[in-house]
């Protein structure tokens, strides 16, 4: 960079005043991550090698000054139940899951009022106070018990304080607001026995202890602090990001005879600031990856002065995947959510399954077969378990609940990972946590190191495996808290909070961090993602049970303060930057929709003569078809296989198949590519059809070929219920039909049957005659035209064929609702052109099909609809004009089979591609 950075005058102060007491030296920043480039600022200033000073974070040094280790928020929810049970009366403990939803707030609001050395008692005071008089109105004999019951919590707050704080004291540990009050308590001590020299730098918001420390070290000159604020900020009292240091200034009595360091003039040199909107989240990556791209072309590729701010730490994974192939050294100083973590997906869904399976029966262990297939085909699991002839045995078999011996017994070859997956869980929290730590080092052992994908996997299965590791210490510690549903809560808790870390060279190539951890460094081109209201600022949460007006009270930090330290921060980092670029979203509504932040506008507003102030809207590019149907040509081998499908038989549903979408037909005809097996939680429609298919061909077989009686009918309602039982089980196989929508489909075939038996009663009792030809038998005939390239087998599979009253009847069973327009014709031309003439066009090729074995006998062919049944048989019907055929004479075949042959020479016609029709 043109201009010296903060660390690098940091660099050169330290050198100059501490060159001969380096040793002796504790410089003090306010992240850990800033102190690799301060050392590498100290590397490039010195020529001869050197001892490093001890650089080290706020915390680390308050903690030093303490003697008290930090421990984290979920170790702290556990030791502040132990206390709040021991405080507690036994009839109004709550069980831990209910206590750790109001203990987190509360032990933020402990946090801060330690951390601003405030008197616990009067605000806790001031609180109950608060609720008191929010019940005036009702009076004490008025009272209810979970009003007393309410009031008495706020009551007993004072109590949970000192309790949990004396805890903790003699345990040696202490939350963040703990070890300041008790640092601050033993400054005097820290004081006389240190002969160090103390220089704190990069500071911009203080609690109250850290300014009383500071302040205190000051005043003894074992210390010097170093700011770093552009004049611009500091002087304008309307401006945020000067607020903190303004009241610094004026307040702290170090101020009064010395003077304030560093006061800068950097802001109002020249910068090129680039406003770009553009639409959602991940229209923002893709920008960022352009801008890095056009900057590496114009710079040879050298990144080493760009950072890319993420405003949003959920933008990193686009961002990372919209960055050009130029960038090939990077660092990550951010950690990423372990929330979508592979390998923390997996642990989820195998809560989800085991905690289901338990609250269902912790005996049998009932699993949901979706549960069971999210573990068994995530890609953690599915190359290592072995267990694809299971999952395919599930699809299969419609196995919707599965019990654990069942699975076991499925699983033909079980491994040690399908073993440890599927092991009970009805056992101590404990013992669960140390099987799925099994588990991740079972996972581990497949995954490489010599693989660059498996490195990333490695250090996502690694993250949780500390997760799961640290809960198993937490369980060990407090064996009281033991129950499925509270370990699950408190993963979800420890799993918001861990982030994966991510390995790399801190000192080269391109910088992608969040806001906090850009603090006291700067760059020379910045682009800022997401400087949105509500994300840059943060915007208001008020995660405390504290009110607004009792924080402005005691001077605890409300969303005033919190938005003042993102204003500096935001400032902070145009400070030194010569290029930047400010990315917002620009939708207003929908599910990511954004308002442009208020920075933008005060940059606006407040503009530098010698800013460069530009705004752009960047629209993603729209195609002007927003899809485009597939068209696939005829090949050679295409009409090959065209012809194997004439010797072979062409159905007449695959006819229909062409007429209604030639790319249906394609893939399924031609390439014979047929639907995966996938679980039939719910009987489908067609499985309903073939059900009672079924169960009409096996109630009918024994009266092929002889005339029907009532008798016959009346034997066949007898076996109705045992048949179509029989039938579910042969077609849903292991599915669950005893309850639910099954159930209801279970009835709705049997009703379909008894109605369908009582309609062909009723016929023969007024005198009908019928006698069954044949049942679900295939018919098939040959097709011959002079003008199709070879001769078409027609091959198809018919219901049901009977001779009515000295009438051959082809019938065709439906399922769904058929009315007689349905297969009632007027005109023959067009007739392959429309869809909605599949019905005609089948029983047709049905009659085409059987027409030689009628033996001079009329013909009629037609369908019997289930939902429609009081219209009884359908029969195909021509209609040119008034009168109306509908017996199928060789008039009606001639003129039917000219519509098939035109079809056929479509299909078969090199020149006509397969066009997908869209709807």
């Amino acid at each position: 960079m043109s201009k010296p950075t903060f660390l690098h005058k940091l660099a050169q102060e330290i050198l100059k005043s501490h060159s001969n007491t380096l040793l002796d030296l504790v410089v003090i920043l306010p992240n850990k991550r800033a102190k690799v480039f301060l050392l590498a600022e100290l590397k490039k200033s010195v020529s001869d090698n050197i001892f490093a000073p001890n650089i080290i974070s706020i915390e680390d040094f308050i903690q030093d000054i303490a003697g008290i280790r930090s421990i984290d928020s979920v170790e702290l929810l556990f030791e502040f139940y132990n206390v709040y049970l021991s405080e507690t009366e036994k009839d109004q403990q709550e069980s831990f899951e209910s206590f750790a939803n109001w203990a987190k707030t509360l032990l933020q609001d402990f946090n801060e009022i330690d951390r601003y050395l405030l008197e616990p008692d009067k605000i806790l005071k001031y609180l109950e106070n608060i609720k008191e008089i929010e019940h005036w109105a009702v009076s004490v004999e008025k009272r209810t018990d979970l009003i007393d019951n309410y009031l008495l919590f706020w009551k007993k707050l004072p109590e949970y304080y000192h309790a949990l704080y004396a805890y903790l004291l003699d345990k040696g540990v202490g939350y963040q607001g703990l070890i300041y009050r008790e640092a601050v308590q033993n400054l005097n001590h820290f004081s006389e026995n240190n002969n160090k020299q103390f220089l704190f730098a990069g500071f911009n918001a203080l609690n109250q202890a850290e300014e009383k420390i500071i302040q205190h070290l000051l005043a003894l000159e074992t210390a010097k602090i170093y700011w770093d604020i552009d004049e611009t900020l500091l002087h304008d009292t309307f401006h945020d990001a000067g607020l903190f240091q303004r009241k610094f200034k004026s307040e702290w009595i170090h101020y009064k005879t010395h003077p304030y360091e560093w006061i800068v003039n950097d802001f109002t040199e020249a910068k090129n600031i680039q406003v770009i909107a553009t639409s959602k989240s991940i229209g923002q990556a893709k920008i960022t990856g352009s801008i890095i791209e056009k900057y590496a072309v114009e710079n040879n590729a050298n990144l080493q002065n760009v950072a890319v701010v993420l405003g949003e730490e959920n933008l990193l994974l686009p961002v990372l995947h919209a960055l050009p192939e130029s960038v090939t050294a990077l660092n990550i100083t951010m950690g990423f959510s372990s929330k979508n973590n592979p390998a923390q997906l997996l642990i989820a869904k195998l809560f989800k399954l085991h905690s289901n399976a338990l609250s269902r029966n912790s005996e049998s262990y009932v699993m949901y077969y979706k549960d069971v297939l999210d573990i068994l085909t995530h890609p953690l699991i599915e190359p290592y378990a072995n267990a694809n002839a299971l999952v395919n045995k599930i699809n299969k078999n419609n196995y919707t609940f599965i019990t654990h011996k069942k699975l076991t017994e499925l699983q033909a070859e079980p491994n040690v990972l399908f073993e440890m997956l599927f092991r009970k869980w009805n056992t101590p929290s404990v013992t669960v946590l140390k099987n799925l730590s099994q588990i991740l080092v079972q996972i581990k052992a497949h995954l490489s190191y010599d693989n660059e994908e498996e490195k990333i996997t490695n250090a996502f299965v690694y993250s949780v495996f500390k997760v799961i590791n640290k809960m198993i210490t937490y369980f060990e510690n407090h064996p009281n808290i033991d129950d499925i549903k509270t370990l699950q809560a408190i993963y979800k808790q420890v799993i918001d909070v861990a982030e994966v870390s991510f390995e790399g060279e801190p000192l080269s190539g391109l910088q992608i961090m969040g806001v906090l951890e850009s603090r006291v460094l700067d760059f020379e081109t910045v682009i800022i993602t997401s400087v949105n209201e509500g994300k840059f600022p943060a915007g208001k949460s008020t995660n405390s049970f504290i009110p607004y007006d009792v924080k402005r009270e005691y001077g605890l930090p409300t969303y005033k303060e919190k938005d003042a330290i993102y204003t500096y921060h935001f400032y902070h980092l145009l400070q030194r930057a010569k290029n930047i670029y400010l990315l917002y979203n620009a939708d207003s509504e929908g599910f990511d929709a954004g308002e442009k932040s208020r920075f933008i506008t005060q940059l606006e507003v407040e503009k530098q003569p010698n800013h460069n102030l530009t705004f752009q809207y960047f629209n993603p590019d729209v195609p002007t078809i927003a899809y485009q149907p597939m068209v696939v040509p005829k090949t050679d081998n295409v009409i090959t296989r065209l012809q194997e499908i004439a010797t072979n038989g062409f159905s007449p549903s695959s006819l229909t198949t062409y007429i209604r979408n030639p790319i249906q037909f394609y893939l399924q005809r031609v390439l014979r590519i047929s639907e995966t097996d996938e679980v039939e939680e719910n009987i489908a429609v067609n499985t309903l059809g073939t059900i009672i298919h079924g169960t009409l061909e096996a109630l009918y077989k024994p009266f092929i070929g002889r005339l029907l009686t009532t008798a016959d009918i009346e034997s066949c309602f007898q076996k109705i219920d045992a048949e179509v039982l029989r039938q579910f089980k042969e077609v849903y196989k292991e599915g669950e039909i005893k309850k639910g929508r099954n159930l209801l489909a279970f009835e709705v075939a049997k009703r379909n049957v008894f109605n369908f038996l009582k309609l062909e009663k009723e016929a023969l009792e007024v005198g009908d005659q019928v006698q069954i030809i044949a049942l679900e038998q295939t018919y098939e005939r040959l097709l011959e035209d002079y003008r199709l390239p070879v001769p078409v087998l027609i091959k198809g599979n018919v219901d049901r064929i009977e001779l009515r009253n000295g009438k051959i009847r082809i019938i065709d069973y439906k399922t769904g609702k058929v009315e007689q327009k349905n297969v009632t014709l007027k005109d023959w031309k067009g007739l392959t052109e429309d869809i909605k003439n599949d019905k005609i066009i089948q029983i047709l090729a049905y009659a085409f099909m059987f027409e030689q074995e009628t033996k001079g006998l009329e013909m009629e062919a037609g369908i019997i609809s289930f939902k429609n049944l009081n219209a009884g048989f359908l029969p195909f019907t021509f209609k040119p004009e008034k009168e109306a055929n509908t017996v199928i004479n060789t008039e009606i075949m001639d003129a039917y089979l000219e519509e098939i042959v035109i079809i056929l020479q479509t299909i078969f016609n090199q020149d006509i591609a397969f066009e997908e029709k869209v709807n």
